[in-house]
């Protein structure tokens, strides 16, 4: 995974590490996709976007303040997202079940010519949307550790 030796988890603490986490599978995502491995940026950006939403839910001043229901469990990825949507952080615009459907299909072979030929400009335009609503974006990427471009 791309934040693999360029953050301490433990250091960053239960915040910062989801946030730092985040960021760097959105420069890591976006840089596969314009790479061609289409199916390892989809799903490096499937993974910043659960980092973006588990730091969004881990400041309590937040989490207080979304419109949970009874017996919702926020550590469920859709949950989280419709929790996020009813609260109004998000807008109902991104279909996260599609993204999931189409991540499944990313993880069906580790090939890097595998889904080459799919148009992947919806799905990160909508990323990219929730994570301008969710704070995330934008950020600068020279806070962040450098990256070797030549990992996978």
């Amino acid at each position: 995974m791309p934040h693999f030796g360029l953050m301490d988890t433990d250091a960053l603490g239960p915040v910062e590490a989801p946030l730092m986490r985040a960021r760097l599978h959105v420069r890591a995502g976006k840089r596969r996709l314009r790479q061609g491995k289409i199916s390892a940026g989809i799903v490096t950006l499937y993974d910043a976007l659960i980092s973006a939403m588990d730091w969004y839910v881990a400041v309590p001043d937040r989490k207080r303040r979304l419109n949970l229901q009874e017996g919702e469990n926020l550590k469920h990825e859709q949950t989280r997202v419709n929790v996020l949507q009813r609260s109004g952080i998000i807008d109902g615009s991104f279909d996260f079940e599609t993204l999931e459907r189409i991540v499944e299909k990313a993880l069906v072979s580790d090939r890097p010519e595998h889904m080459k030929d799919f148009d992947y400009r919806d799905i990160l335009r909508e990323i990219e949307s929730v994570m301008h609503q969710l704070g995330v974006m934008p950020f600068d990427e020279t806070s962040l550790p450098k990256e070797d471009p030549d990992t996978f």
